[in-house]
């Protein structure tokens, strides 16, 4: 496969994937708003999205003073927010259509039906839409144009190269939604073990679709021990770290054997390295290490991946 092609489907699965993590973002928000716990209301929780994102900088050069629709306005639909919902499926869309002849008519359908879509919704009065809406309407897209990447598409080198961006993605997202609840959510220490804290934990959990899979795994008892154990640790959780990143190394592998002995390394190794590492720690390890710290060493980590995943595969790709 070109290096141009595979470039492509790489990115429209990272860039699907990131339209996802946004909307979650902003569902996150507009949760946590509901029960405030600082003096100036919920203007703590909406900078924190802008911290996990990112873009906290660009969205105070642009935007100034931190107001909800504001916030709304740059995560969801603002095209100078390269992490915008918008930004990210346009950018999807357009790397469908350059490849369009390696994606089945479904999946390039769906894609397409997404961005004329957002196109029609970004027209609409914004007192006019809410948080939950514009949430639903991304996970629903998203979801549909995975589905038909995983019902038509060829399970070949292409194949690979989609879900390899998704997996990663996907580790990165997860990461850096848990660090913003308990690196920057989470308002004093004495707050730890609180109903606050318990709240914001059921956020992340239905934030990340994984609340009614939590309880199904660990019962009623919602605690920031079994919630991060679910969400880093737990290979039947479809958002965590060890799934998102056993996934990546399933395409990696696969990746490698279509390539036989011509196939780079690099990535595979260090992705391979990455999952040894974490098969290695258990919940109270990561605790006493510090959450975020090992959440920064592993979107650190994620990042060096993804760089490798250039250097093997996509150097020369437009």
């Amino acid at each position: 496969m070109l290096s141009r092609t595979a470039t492509n489907l790489f990115w429209m699965g990272r860039h699907l994937e990131r339209a996802e993590t946004a909307a979650r973002l902003l569902d996150v928000g507009q949760r946590i708003t509901l029960l405030p716990n600082t003096e100036t209301g919920y203007q703590n929780e909406w900078n924190s999205l802008l911290q996990a994102s990112g873009t906290s900088d660009l969205f105070a050069e642009k935007y100034g003073e931190i107001t909800q629709e504001k916030i709304e306005e740059f995560i969801f639909f603002d095209r100078d927010n390269p992490s915008s919902v918008f930004s990210c499926i346009e950018k999807a869309r357009e790397s469908g259509r350059i490849v369009r002849t390696a994606l089945t008519s479904e999946v390039w359908d769906a894609l397409n039906v997404a961005y004329q879509e957002l196109r029609r919704i970004s027209k609409t009065p914004r007192d006019k839409l809410d948080t939950a809406s514009l949430t639903d309407f991304t996970t629903g897209h998203t979801a549909t144009v995975r589905g038909a990447i995983n019902s038509t598409q060829l399970r070949n080198d292409g194949w690979h190269f989609m879900h390899l961006g998704y997996g990663l993605e996907r580790a990165d997202a997860t990461a850096r939604l848990l660090d913003v609840k308990y690196f920057v959510l989470l308002p004093r220490i004495e707050f730890v073990g609180s109903g606050l804290d318990t709240y914001q934990w059921q956020v992340i959990l239905r934030a990340l679709s994984a609340h009614r899979a939590y309880h199904w795994a660990y019962g009623g008892d919602v605690s920031a021990g079994r919630v991060a154990d679910f969400l880093i640790l737990n290979g039947e959780s479809p958002r965590s770290l060890i799934t998102s990143l056993y996934e990546a190394v399933w395409h990696l592998e696969g990746l490698a054997k279509r390539y036989g002995e011509t196939a780079p390394t690099a990535a595979r190794d260090k992705s391979r390295e990455v999952l040894t590492a974490l098969q290695a720690r258990d919940i109270d390890m990561i605790f006493d290490e510090g959450l975020h710290e090992f959440l920064s060493w592993f979107i650190g980590e994620i990042g060096t991946i993804s760089v490798r995943v250039h250097e093997d595969y996509l150097l020369g790709g437009a």
